[in-house]
């Protein structure tokens, strides 16, 4: 980043005064809006975010580990400045704290007022006050929770150990001594308390297998996963409901909010995406092993290696090809791949740079990739397979031509700043946070997740319309034009039937291809793990 400079007559003299918090449309997990002033006496830090951002998700576990250090000491503020139109409402949010168990208070800067007087410019960004109400730091990007863990350690020390230091006469803190550490608790009235329980809760994504009969979900925020037959009768569950990357036998196994699915035959393949691996479901041996993945987030890109000893980041969906599983890598941007024979994991496409670049699979860029589906039979250029992505972050749908071909290309959408609702023809279509795609007699379903709808796209044409759902958040069954969506996430077709993870609502829906005519799956004798009680 760039900016004028200053002249030493003109540098900022003396601590800076961290601004108001005033702006927000509506404040979270707690009873009443907080003031910078309210916060005297804390070590606070602010965090800005945005929900459909991997690197904000990733920043949560951080946090986490933060308030567990400096129970006392520290306070966490989400700031949410939303990125996308869908983020701002108040009601989507509160869902996002119960998903993601957030339990510090949030501000739902809609409108970036705050955003805007902190001199925030990307997601995330990390903002540390003092408890004399001045900023001490700042950083922006993932990581760095040593360097935060060092720096409140360091100013609680100072403000505990120096009680009589003065405060300045001209801080908003004068009447503050520098000794003032408030250790008293912050009263909280956390969202998840007026959220029950649900026989599925928030599933990512669905597979449906025609052959065997079977639906297979991702009850992502149960961490298991759900196996019925396609009319919704549930055979078994697969995982204890605890978090947890344990492997063994269905009953112990764990998961952690897991998300894409790839079957073959009597194996089932998991991207268990926040334990950064990816599992497998035998269901002969009726067990669960890893095949990739460590258990730790990894760093950016990498050349890959031994898929045990290499760390993932943020698998989010999965297809599978004779011997090869492909990933959709979220959190480095990239499409990676599993060899199964040879015990291999390494990227595919992408570089690793957020941004939506055509060409090459090597120098091609994504912007979270986190749905993807193979059509055999209509190859988008020579040689190949296609793999069809929903790059969520970009607002399209990419075509990956697979060996020989190796390449890239936009089919549909904007960028990751061109976004809404608009049917249409490639760059002209636009979609909002797509999650998920399903391939279907040479089309390919979208789940335009922000925009609450289920779309169709034409790869020759590369025309997109809308096939099922209003646009506005709810749940409606009946016609495809007036059915209501809440965030779907994944798709699977199983004969003339779309299987839909409707996601917000907690739901299988079902769609009849022919008609469009929309149902939910009744799952019979679904409940939730006995072992789950975040909510309770």
């Amino acid at each position: 980043m760039s900016g004028p400079e200053h002249t030493a007559s003109e540098a900022p003299q003396g601590p800076i005064a961290a601004p108001s918090l005033d702006g927000a449309v509506g404040w979270l997990n707690v009873a009443a809006p907080i003031s910078i002033e309210q916060l005297r006496g804390k070590v606070v830090i602010l965090d800005f975010w945005t929900y459909g951002c991997i690197n904000c998700v990733h920043i949560l576990r951080d946090l986490k580990t933060l308030q567990t250090r400096f129970p006392e000491e520290l306070v966490v503020i989400g700031v949410h400045s939303p990125k996308f139109t869908n983020e701002k409402a108040n009601d989507n949010l509160k869902r996002i704290l119960v998903r993601y168990e957030i339990e510090h208070p949030v501000a739902n800067d809609a409108d970036h007022h705050i955003w805007r007087r902190y001199g925030v410019q990307a997601w995330p960004t990390r903002v540390i006050v003092d408890p004399a109400g001045n900023i001490v730091g700042t950083a922006m990007g993932e990581g760095n929770l040593e360097g935060f863990i060092s720096a409140v350690r360091t100013v609680v020390r100072v403000f505990d150990e120096h009680p009589s230091t003065p405060v300045p006469a001209d801080s908003p803190a004068h009447s503050l001594r520098a000794g003032g550490i408030n250790r008293a608790p912050l009263p909280l009235d956390l969202e998840r308390r007026r959220h029950a329980d649900r026989p599925l809760l928030y599933p990512g994504k669905v597979l449906a297998d025609e052959a065997s009969g079977r639906l297979l979900i991702a009850d992502s925020n149960h961490n298991r996963i759900v196996v019925a037959s396609l009319d919704g009768h549930v055979i078994e569950t697969i995982g204890s409901g605890f978090q947890g990357d344990n492997d063994g036998i269905f009953s112990q196994a764990r998961f952690y909010r897991p998300q894409g699915l790839a079957l073959d035959d009597d194996n089932l393949y998991v991207a268990d995406t926040e334990n950064h691996q990816i599992r497998v479901v035998d269901f002969q041996a009726r067990a669960v092993h890893t095949v990739a993945g460590t258990g730790k987030q990894g760093a950016w890109s990498g050349d890959g290696g031994d898929a045990l000893r290499i760390d993932l980041n943020s698998p989010w969906d999965l297809a599978l090809k004779p011997g090869i599983l492909i990933v959709a890598m979220a959190g480095p941007h990239q499409i990676w791949v599993v060899d199964l024979l040879h015990g291999q994991a390494y990227p595919y496409a992408g570089t690793g740079q957020e941004a939506k670049t055509d060409g090459p699979v090597n120098t091609a860029t994504f912007a979270q990739p986190s749905g993807l589906a193979i059509d055999p039979s209509t190859p988008l250029g020579a040689g190949g397979n296609t793999l069809f992505v929903a790059d969520a972050e970009a607002n399209v749908i990419r075509a990956v031509v697979l060996p020989p071909g190796n390449s890239v290309s936009t089919i549909a959408g904007g960028d990751l700043f061109k976004f809404g609702d608009a049917d249409g023809s490639g760059d002209a279509a636009r979609l909002q946070h797509p999650l998920g795609v399903a391939v279907y007699g040479g089309r390919v379903f979208i789940a335009d997740t922000y925009n609450h709808k289920i779309k169709l796209l034409d790869p020759v044409s590369r025309t997109v319309t809308t096939f099922a759902g209003t646009g506005k958040p709810g749940h409606a069954d009946g016609p495809g034009g007036r059915a209501q969506f809440f965030e779907p996430g994944g798709l699977s077709v199983a004969g003339n039937t779309l299987y839909v993870a409707d996601t917000n609502n907690h739901a299988v829906r079902t769609i009849d291809i022919a008609t469009r005519e929309v149902g939910t799956l009744v799952l019979d004798g679904l409940t939730p793990p006995a072992a789950w009680s975040y909510l309770r």
